[in-house]
């Protein structure tokens, strides 16, 4: 009995690299329910609570990514020495300049690497004809997303925005905070560190608006998102198989998947760190009722596009150098943006385009100005704005440029709603759930805060029943596997 014991131990504390820890895991959830009585014990002592989160976080993200937990704190020492160096009394602007240097070469070195590297020898090859063999290597979960908070603290050091850290422990606290570790939402030293210092206890309200947000989160990602993604998934992987229709079905579906994937995360990531007393940005704020590009990246990826505008759009001069000039920032921008989602000209060509749709509608301004605000004017905005969206997410997820230019040929070939009455007896709750997320979408943003304070102020028994049930959602509609969350990839 006691080796059986030892070994599920063993296991749990092991990483084991088919089944990464994720938020939708029951292994996280058992630690997740251990680790909080013991924070909660730890609050209010300040330092033996720092410990335990960072001691926490890089085993949670030892269990993610094995190995290169090393990494990432390699990263947050070197960070700090130099953020102290820059800060130090009597440090030259050289010396400051050649810290920020280290730091950034450093940080942006080590994610080329392995981001890249073998992105760029394959086109190298390409052009001289070589014998390329690609570099075995294994990128590590999260790592732009910490790569982009490390580059940010530096910086905004430098600049003077924000006082670094006093010890390590507390940088560390800042670059490996578990719930926004290894897909964010990207967080700023200037929000984040005040909150550590600050040390301040989440109230009830809090901690059940935490909950609220952990449900919904539950709800998108192992409930809707896995669900339809085992259709799209037929779509995707199989271009040019299926009519017109049920390709355009897969293509539609992925633009949700994608949503709920991803959002999903960031309400689970925002919920457990207000749980905890910490307050994350605003992630998403229902990109796809958008009217134009622009609103979009206002609405989607919102702590991306934030970082991307003050970090790349500003210093390239944004909008303060004339109109030519910001049309290229923009676009300069967005390809930045495409390339930091994966190493495949699919992914500078998603932001190319999307880059050069801002140019567009910033070109476009004056005109579209000039027309009249009614409901026909926005439905054909919000049309044309989801579908130049929906259509790119084909590049985002198809396996190679030359599957997404097959999956979108295939909708104009052998298209007919004749399809539709066989599609929807088979995948009627694929259907079902579409339409919900579309439905939930559509309602009024104001709807979700009343239903979240509803939630706050229900009684316990109510909270329970409706955990209950999404608990037996999760459990009746689960794939074999734990699916990952689209984003660890990048």
């Amino acid at each position: 009995m006691l080796p059986l014991v030892i070994e599920r131990i063993h296991a749990l504390l092991s990483y084991d690299p088919s089944a990464p820890m994720l938020f939708s895991s029951g292994t996280f959830w058992a630690l997740f329910l251990i680790f909080m009585p013991l924070y909660g014990l730890l609050r209010s002592r300040y330092w033996q609570m720092i410990v335990f989160v960072v001691a926490f976080s890089f085993f949670f993200y030892y269990k993610s990514s094995g190995v290169f937990v090393l990494l990432l704190a390699a990263t947050s020492l070197l960070d700090w020495i130099l953020s102290r160096i820059i800060v130090r009394h009597g440090t030259s602007r050289g010396t400051q300049r050649l810290c920020v240097a280290v730091s950034l070469t450093a940080s942006l070195g080590i994610l080329v690497y392995f981001k890249y590297a073998n992105f760029f020898l394959w086109n190298i090859n390409a052009l001289v004809g070589g014998n390329f063999q690609p570099l075995d290597l294994v990128l590590p979960v999260g790592i732009s997303f910490y790569t982009f908070q490390s580059v940010s603290y530096i910086i905004d050091v430098y600049k003077g925005r924000v006082a670094p850290t006093r010890t390590w422990l507390e940088y560390a606290f800042f670059l490996s905070f578990f719930p926004a570790l290894v897909a964010g939402p990207i967080v700023r030293a200037d929000y984040f560190i005040p909150q550590i210092r600050d040390n301040r206890h989440a109230s009830r309200s809090e901690v059940y608006t935490g909950l609220w947000l952990v449900i919904l989160g539950v709800l998108k990602k192992a409930v809707i998102a896995d669900y339809i993604a085992q259709y799209n998934d037929l779509i995707f992987d199989a271009p040019g198989a299926y009519s017109g229709f049920e390709t355009l079905m897969g293509i539609i579906g992925y633009t949700m998947q994608i949503y709920c994937d991803f959002s999903g995360y960031s309400d689970m990531a925002i919920g457990i760190a207000l749980i905890m007393g910490f307050r994350l940005a605003q992630n998403f704020n229902f990109p796809y009722k958008s009217g134009n590009v622009t609103e979009f990246w206002r609405r989607w990826h919102i702590s991306l596009s934030t970082w991307l505008r003050d970090y790349i759009y500003i210093p390239l001069g944004g909008n303060r150098k004339g109109t030519a000039r910001t049309y290229i920032n923009n676009f300069a921008t967005m390809l930045i943006g495409g390339l930091w989602h994966g190493a495949a000209w699919k992914f500078i060509f998603w932001g190319a385009m999307h880059g050069g749709g801002l140019a567009v509608h910033k070109a476009s301004k004056p005109w579209l100005d000039r027309l009249p605000d009614n409901y026909v004017v926005r439905a054909i905005s919000w049309l044309i704005t989801i579908s130049f969206v929906a259509v790119l997410w084909v590049f985002f997820r198809a396996a190679s440029w030359s599957d997404s230019v097959e999956i979108i040929r295939s909708v104009g070939r052998d298209f007919s709603l004749a399809y539709f009455p066989a599609f929807a007896s088979a995948r009627m709750l694929w259907l079902i759930l579409m339409i919900v997320i579309v439905v939930a979408h559509a309602m009024p943003e104001g709807f979700w805060n009343k239903a979240g304070n509803l939630f706050v102020k229900s009684p316990w028994i109510v909270k329970l029943l409706i955990f209950i049930a999404v608990v037996q959602l999760v459990l009746e509609l689960r794939t074999a596997d734990v699916a990952p969350f689209i984003y660890f990839q990048f």
